[in-house]
């Protein structure tokens, strides 16, 4: 009679090239489920990673890998691990899942369909493997499968075929918000077509640009969807495959709302980027407005208050009100606050360049003087404490280039970076719901009136935003247009916007582009984040339509 064999899904949030660190976070769970489980599905590249990119090029890389697939062999014992790495042959490199039970290699399986989109370059490292993988485990027959094998519906086909009664799926799939949806349906496709049950297990943590959720799922043979694991943190996940049903020994977990889903993926992708690269905590300029207050709220949340100092660095033209603003969030927050005054570094500059600027007019030189000085300061804070300046623009102004190269664009990281400026009004009303939620009063984590107040850098008497800028609703929406959905001007004036407007939009998203080759790397949460999923060249005459 077929036993029923236990299934853990470990959903960890790994480092790339850490290749020890990642190989004890697998042996603990070796540890604790000792007993528990009779096999431990783990995520994509495991050992390595995702993404590992050019770190596949080093040559002491093979060794290593290798040197810990055999302590992971040995260590398996009476647990069957199904791990991700990186695999050589014949000065080739391929993307890979080893099945190791009892001493043995039960399977080494070749990741067939490599993505070559998006934030994906697989065809760059990898070579495609050309058999599907599956292995006998307990007198089942145990298909497996590598993220993308999963998308293609003639990798389950080739699975069923083979003689699969299961499907395993290893993942390192990035976050965007929708992404879970897409997973689900993607899933129950498969299941319905093959009538196999299918366990998909994901990676957890922040890697760059990139952020990867978990939410490992369980769909059964019939397409239903048995479990949800959790969101952006680590979790073994408990499971029992009986002959003919699954036994779910954890959590579901119900959908969040697409708030929840982006501050939870902004937290994240922060603590890790600080803790991953060593740096004691942030600095972050708060300045009175929304972008710099709903950064400095992620990044407590992240790191804790202690690890997190904000800067107010007033200017003539800075208004009591944001002066009042910042001292207040971030004595509510309880993070480390100073204030520097940049009206005699910026006299000095301006005496200094008195004689280049004679007969000159004055225009956004000295707006962008200010932006630089702040940037210099808050520079010079993380030189002298090791901390990381967190930089505040947002995707709308990182569009457009509405922000100062060398000034407010410097940081190590931008938290920010790809949430549209309607978003961080959303966010902060989220992050104060929350804030209200665990007892505390509306309004004090980032103050009422800093989401009210019409927003404005404070670099000129009286200045706003809007003075340079379409209403963010219309621009939020035109750089979703043209950015994220590649949609020419010609489409995007037919759809009823109005014509200059749209051109000049295009024509600032053109020709900014040189600017965000220079910006600090920030989390990927839309479906086209700029970076590295969406590389345009800085000199081009193509045309906008």
């Amino acid at each position: 009679m077929t036993q029923p064999v236990r299934i853990t899904l470990a959903q960890l949030n790994l480092t790339v090239g850490d290749i020890q660190g990642n190989l004890d976070k697998i042996l603990d769970q070796l540890t604790q489920l000792r007993g528990k489980t009779d096999l431990i599905l783990l995520p994509e590249l495991s050992l390595v990673g995702y993404p590992p990119e050019d770190l596949l090029y080093r040559g002491s890389l093979p060794a290593r890998v290798d040197a810990a697939l055999d302590t992971l062999r040995q260590a398996a014992g009476d647990i069957c691990v199904v791990v991700g790495h990186p695999r050589w042959q014949n000065g080739l490199c391929y993307n890979s899942a080893s099945a190791f039970y009892q001493g043995q290699c039960l399977l080494t399986y070749d990741k067939q369909a490599l993505p070559n989109y998006g934030v994906f370059d697989e065809r760059r490292y990898f070579i495609p493997g050309q058999q599907p993988g599956v292995f006998e485990f307990k007198g089942r027959r145990v298909g497996v499968s590598i993220c993308e094998d999963i998308w293609q519906p003639e990798s389950a086909a080739d699975l069923k075929a083979a003689g699969a009664q299961i499907i395993l799926n290893l993942n390192a799939s990035p976050f965007h918000l929708g992404k879970q949806n897409e997973r689900t349906d993607c899933l129950i496709a498969r299941a319905k077509e093959t009538g196999l049950p299918i366990f998909y297990c994901n990676m957890v943590g922040g890697q760059d640009e990139l952020v990867f959720d978990g939410g490992s799922q369980v769909v059964n043979g019939n397409g239903e969807c048995l479990l949800h694991g959790p969101v952006f943190e680590q979790a073994s996940l408990q499971t029992t495959w009986h002959p003919h049903s699954i036994e779910i020994h954890c959590d579901s977990y119900d959908e969040l709302s697409e708030e929840a889903m982006a501050w939870k993926a902004l937290v994240l992708a922060v603590r890790d980027y600080v803790g991953k690269n060593g740096f004691p905590g942030v600095l972050i300029g708060l300045s009175g407005g929304i972008d710099s207050a709903l950064t400095l709220c992620i990044a407590v949340d992240a790191l804790g208050a202690d690890r997190v100092e904000a800067v107010m660095m007033p200017f003539k033209y800075t208004s009591e009100m944001s002066r009042t603003d910042a001292a207040e969030q971030a004595n509510w927050l309880g993070v480390k606050y100073s204030s520097v005054s940049i009206e005699p570094i910026y006299e000095q500059f301006m005496n200094g360049l008195s004689s280049a600027f004679a007969g000159l007019d004055a225009d956004t030189t000295e707006e962008n003087l200010q932006a630089r000085i702040r940037g210099t300061l808050l520079m010079s804070l993380s030189n002298k404490t090791g901390k990381m300046v967190l930089a505040t623009s947002n995707k709308s102004e990182v569009a457009v280039g509405y922000s100062t190269l060398y000034g407010d664009m410097v940081g190590g990281f931008t938290a920010i970076k790809d949430i549209p400026k309607t978003m961080v009004y959303r966010l902060s009303e989220y992050r104060n719901s929350i804030n209200a939620e665990m007892g505390g009063e509306v309004g004090k984590a980032i103050p009422q009136r800093v989401i009210t107040r019409p927003p404005s850098a404070e670099l000129a008497p009286g200045q706003v935003d809007q003075d340079s800028l379409p209403d963010y609703e219309i621009l939020d929406q035109l750089i979703d247009l043209y950015v994220d959905q590649d949609m020419g001007v010609e489409d995007i004036i037919a759809k009823g916007y109005d014509a200059a407007v749209v051109q000049r939009i295009a024509r600032l998203v053109d020709r900014n582009e040189y600017k965000r080759r220079q910006a600090a790397p920030g989390a990927k949460i839309t479906s086209r984040a700029f970076g590295r999923e969406r590389r345009y060249p800085i000199t081009s005459g193509y045309s906008r339509s």
